[in-house]
């Protein structure tokens, strides 16, 4: 009876195994049999990686991704970790709604962001023309480098601010107070003993942002203008070569595979290299401050927050205007919300059925995935927990790409349906949801589930009706958060979509691009209202747990 048992578990195993291998590792051998084999003759050739390597174009534009990607993971710091010091450190009024607003700006798709800015800060933006009149000789350039680090940090920050906040939180505060014994105060102990006791969390926060922005192909195709970069590259490459030789885009997205494994195990061999536990029987508290420094820490808290939630707050704002194309004229209107409504109501329909799909896949999987990797350790689950982490460094434009060049013919023909969809948010969402899921059933005890065995409960019983709702809280928080960054999928959904299965965030960034502002400022503030929708549910299911994204 007992390896009946035990044979459930290693069939449901190796059915999860070969779904991996069906759906992740069959398409990236696809891409990698693209890049290597010649169409004609069949044989291995590296002529495609030769034509990347030895023409500047390609190079210059991988340079320009990584210069952009280091910089805005060092200015999300900079701008991350003092502000969720300060928060964690200090009373500051209104704190729990800057935070909010902070979740909020970091859940929309980054090419919004991009979008307002050029409202605001374009040749014929807002403040631009505010400017021009006050002081005509200066004007403002919002494209390019510049435009892109501009909402890359804005946008990432809050993604560090969540990470280091959640560190803080365990922080003892005796170690503060012994420094501040021996003479360490002020930004000194800052440097010397805080950023020290959080730098495995600064370090796997700085990789989440440097891969966010190496993958985001939106906002430099929106703004950046000349300043090409590698997701745009590699998007832009594979439109070219769709119905003829795709090898050479295949190649580009090897590349980026490779490129962002080579930082994800940097960054794992610094994280190892300064892990150690920590837990605070004193956690931090939050001191009241007066003068100077209150203004300071209120300025810099306010301001930072301001400028990250401005974008949706202004693109909100515009939905309301009358517009003709480009040009927002005087007076309001819900013409934009009319038109929203009815000719792209399927595309509503869209983004919630897909995601919602998406998500009971996603919450069954990550479940069942983290039982076996936690209660169920051998070397078949030991290889799942391996490959679960592969979408992690997988750039979302590739994935795209790999699912289309693998299943676009018969037997397995799922391009252009609502299916390819729902498998690309599943494979991109599942490693979160896997790693959050298996932090909650490790703080259950083992005790719970041999004592339903002992007294006769099948393994099977005992995880659905004992394990399973011990984990509630946990797995439907993490569902709401899967839930949250799936509406707002692009770089994949991009790739993907047909006229039958756009999405909110497709749409949004087809608007803009045909230069219908008003249409696109009300499907964004419908994504908008969703998306903050969702985080209040969160919020009240979580009760205070920590976001993690």
């Amino acid at each position: 009876m007992r390896k009946k048992r035990l044979d459930i578990w290693i069939i449901i195993s190796l059915g999860i195994a070969f779904t991996y291998i069906l759906f992740l590792i069959y398409p990236l051998l696809i891409l990698l049999f693209k890049a290597l084999i010649h169409p004609e003759t069949r044989s291995i050739t590296f002529e495609h990686f030769s034509k990347f390597f030895s023409e500047g174009y390609y190079i210059s534009t991988l340079r320009n991704s990584f210069i952009v990607s280091i910089l805005a993971t060092i200015t999300s710091l900079v701008v991350g970790i003092p502000l969720a010091y300060c928060f964690q450190a200090y009373k500051i009024k209104g704190k729990a709604l800057l935070r909010i607003l902070i979740i909020l700006s970091s859940m929309s798709a980054p090419f919004i962001g991009a979008y307002s800015w050029i409202l605001l800060l374009g040749r014929n933006g807002v403040l631009t023309k505010f400017v021009a009149s006050v002081i005509p000789q200066f004007s403002i350039d919002i494209y390019g480098f510049k435009g892109i680090m501009l909402v890359f940090t804005l946008q990432l920050f809050p993604l560090i601010f969540l990470y280091v906040e959640g560190a803080l939180k365990n922080v003892d505060n005796s170690l503060l107070e012994a420094s501040e014994n021996m003479g360490v105060k002020g930004i000194k102990r800052f440097f010397k003993v805080i950023i020290p006791l959080i730098m495995p969390t600064i370090l796997a926060g700085a990789l989440l942002v440097f891969m966010r922005a190496l993958a985001d192909f939106g906002t430099p195709m929106l703004i950046g203008e000349g300043y090409r970069t590698f997701p745009v590259l590699i998007f832009e490459e594979f439109i070219n070569e769709v119905g003829g030789n795709d090898g050479f885009a295949s190649a580009i997205a090897m590349i980026a595979i490779v490129i962002t494994t080579v930082f994800f195990l940097i960054q794992k061999h610094l994280s190892n290299k300064y892990a150690f536990s920590m837990s605070a029987l004193h956690p931090m508290k939050e001191k009241s401050i007066k003068g100077l420094k209150k203004v300071m820490v209120y300025v810099f808290s306010y301001a930072i927050v301001g400028l990250a939630i401005l974008p949706q707050i202004y693109v909100l704002y515009t939905s309301f205007l009358k517009t003709q194309g480009m040009v927002f004229q005087p007076g309001y209107s819900l013409k934009s919300y009319e038109i929203a409504f009815t000719k792209l109501g399927g595309t509503l329909l869209n983004t919630v059925l897909i995601p919602l799909v998406a998500l009971v896949i996603i919450v069954v999987l990550s479940v069942v995935i983290a039982y076996i990797t936690v209660r169920r350790r051998n070397a078949l689950s030991s290889g799942i927990d391996i490959v679960s982490m592969i979408p992690y460094i997988v750039p979302g434009t590739v994935v795209g790409i790999a699912l289309l060049v693998s299943f676009n013919k018969k037997p397995l023909l799922l391009s252009g349906t609502m299916l390819i969809m729902v498998v690309s948010l599943v494979i991109r969402r599942l490693p979160y949801t896997i790693r959050s899921s298996a932090a909650t059933l490790q703080q259950i005890p083992m005790s719970m589930e041999e004592a339903a065995s002992s007294l006769g409960a099948s393994k099977i019983k005992t995880f659905v009706t004992i394990t399973m709702p011990m984990m509630k809280t946990g797995i439907i928080a993490g569902a709401i958060l899967s839930w949250i960054t799936m509406i707002s999928e692009l770089s994949t959904a991009v790739i993907l979509y047909t006229a039958k299965t756009q999405t909110l965030t497709v749409a949004m960034y087809t608007e803009v691009i045909r230069g219908n502002y008003g249409i696109a400022a009300a499907l964004s503030g419908i994504l908008t209202v969703i998306t903050t929708i969702s985080l209040i549910v969160f919020l009240k299911v979580s009760k205070g747990k920590e976001m993690n994204i």
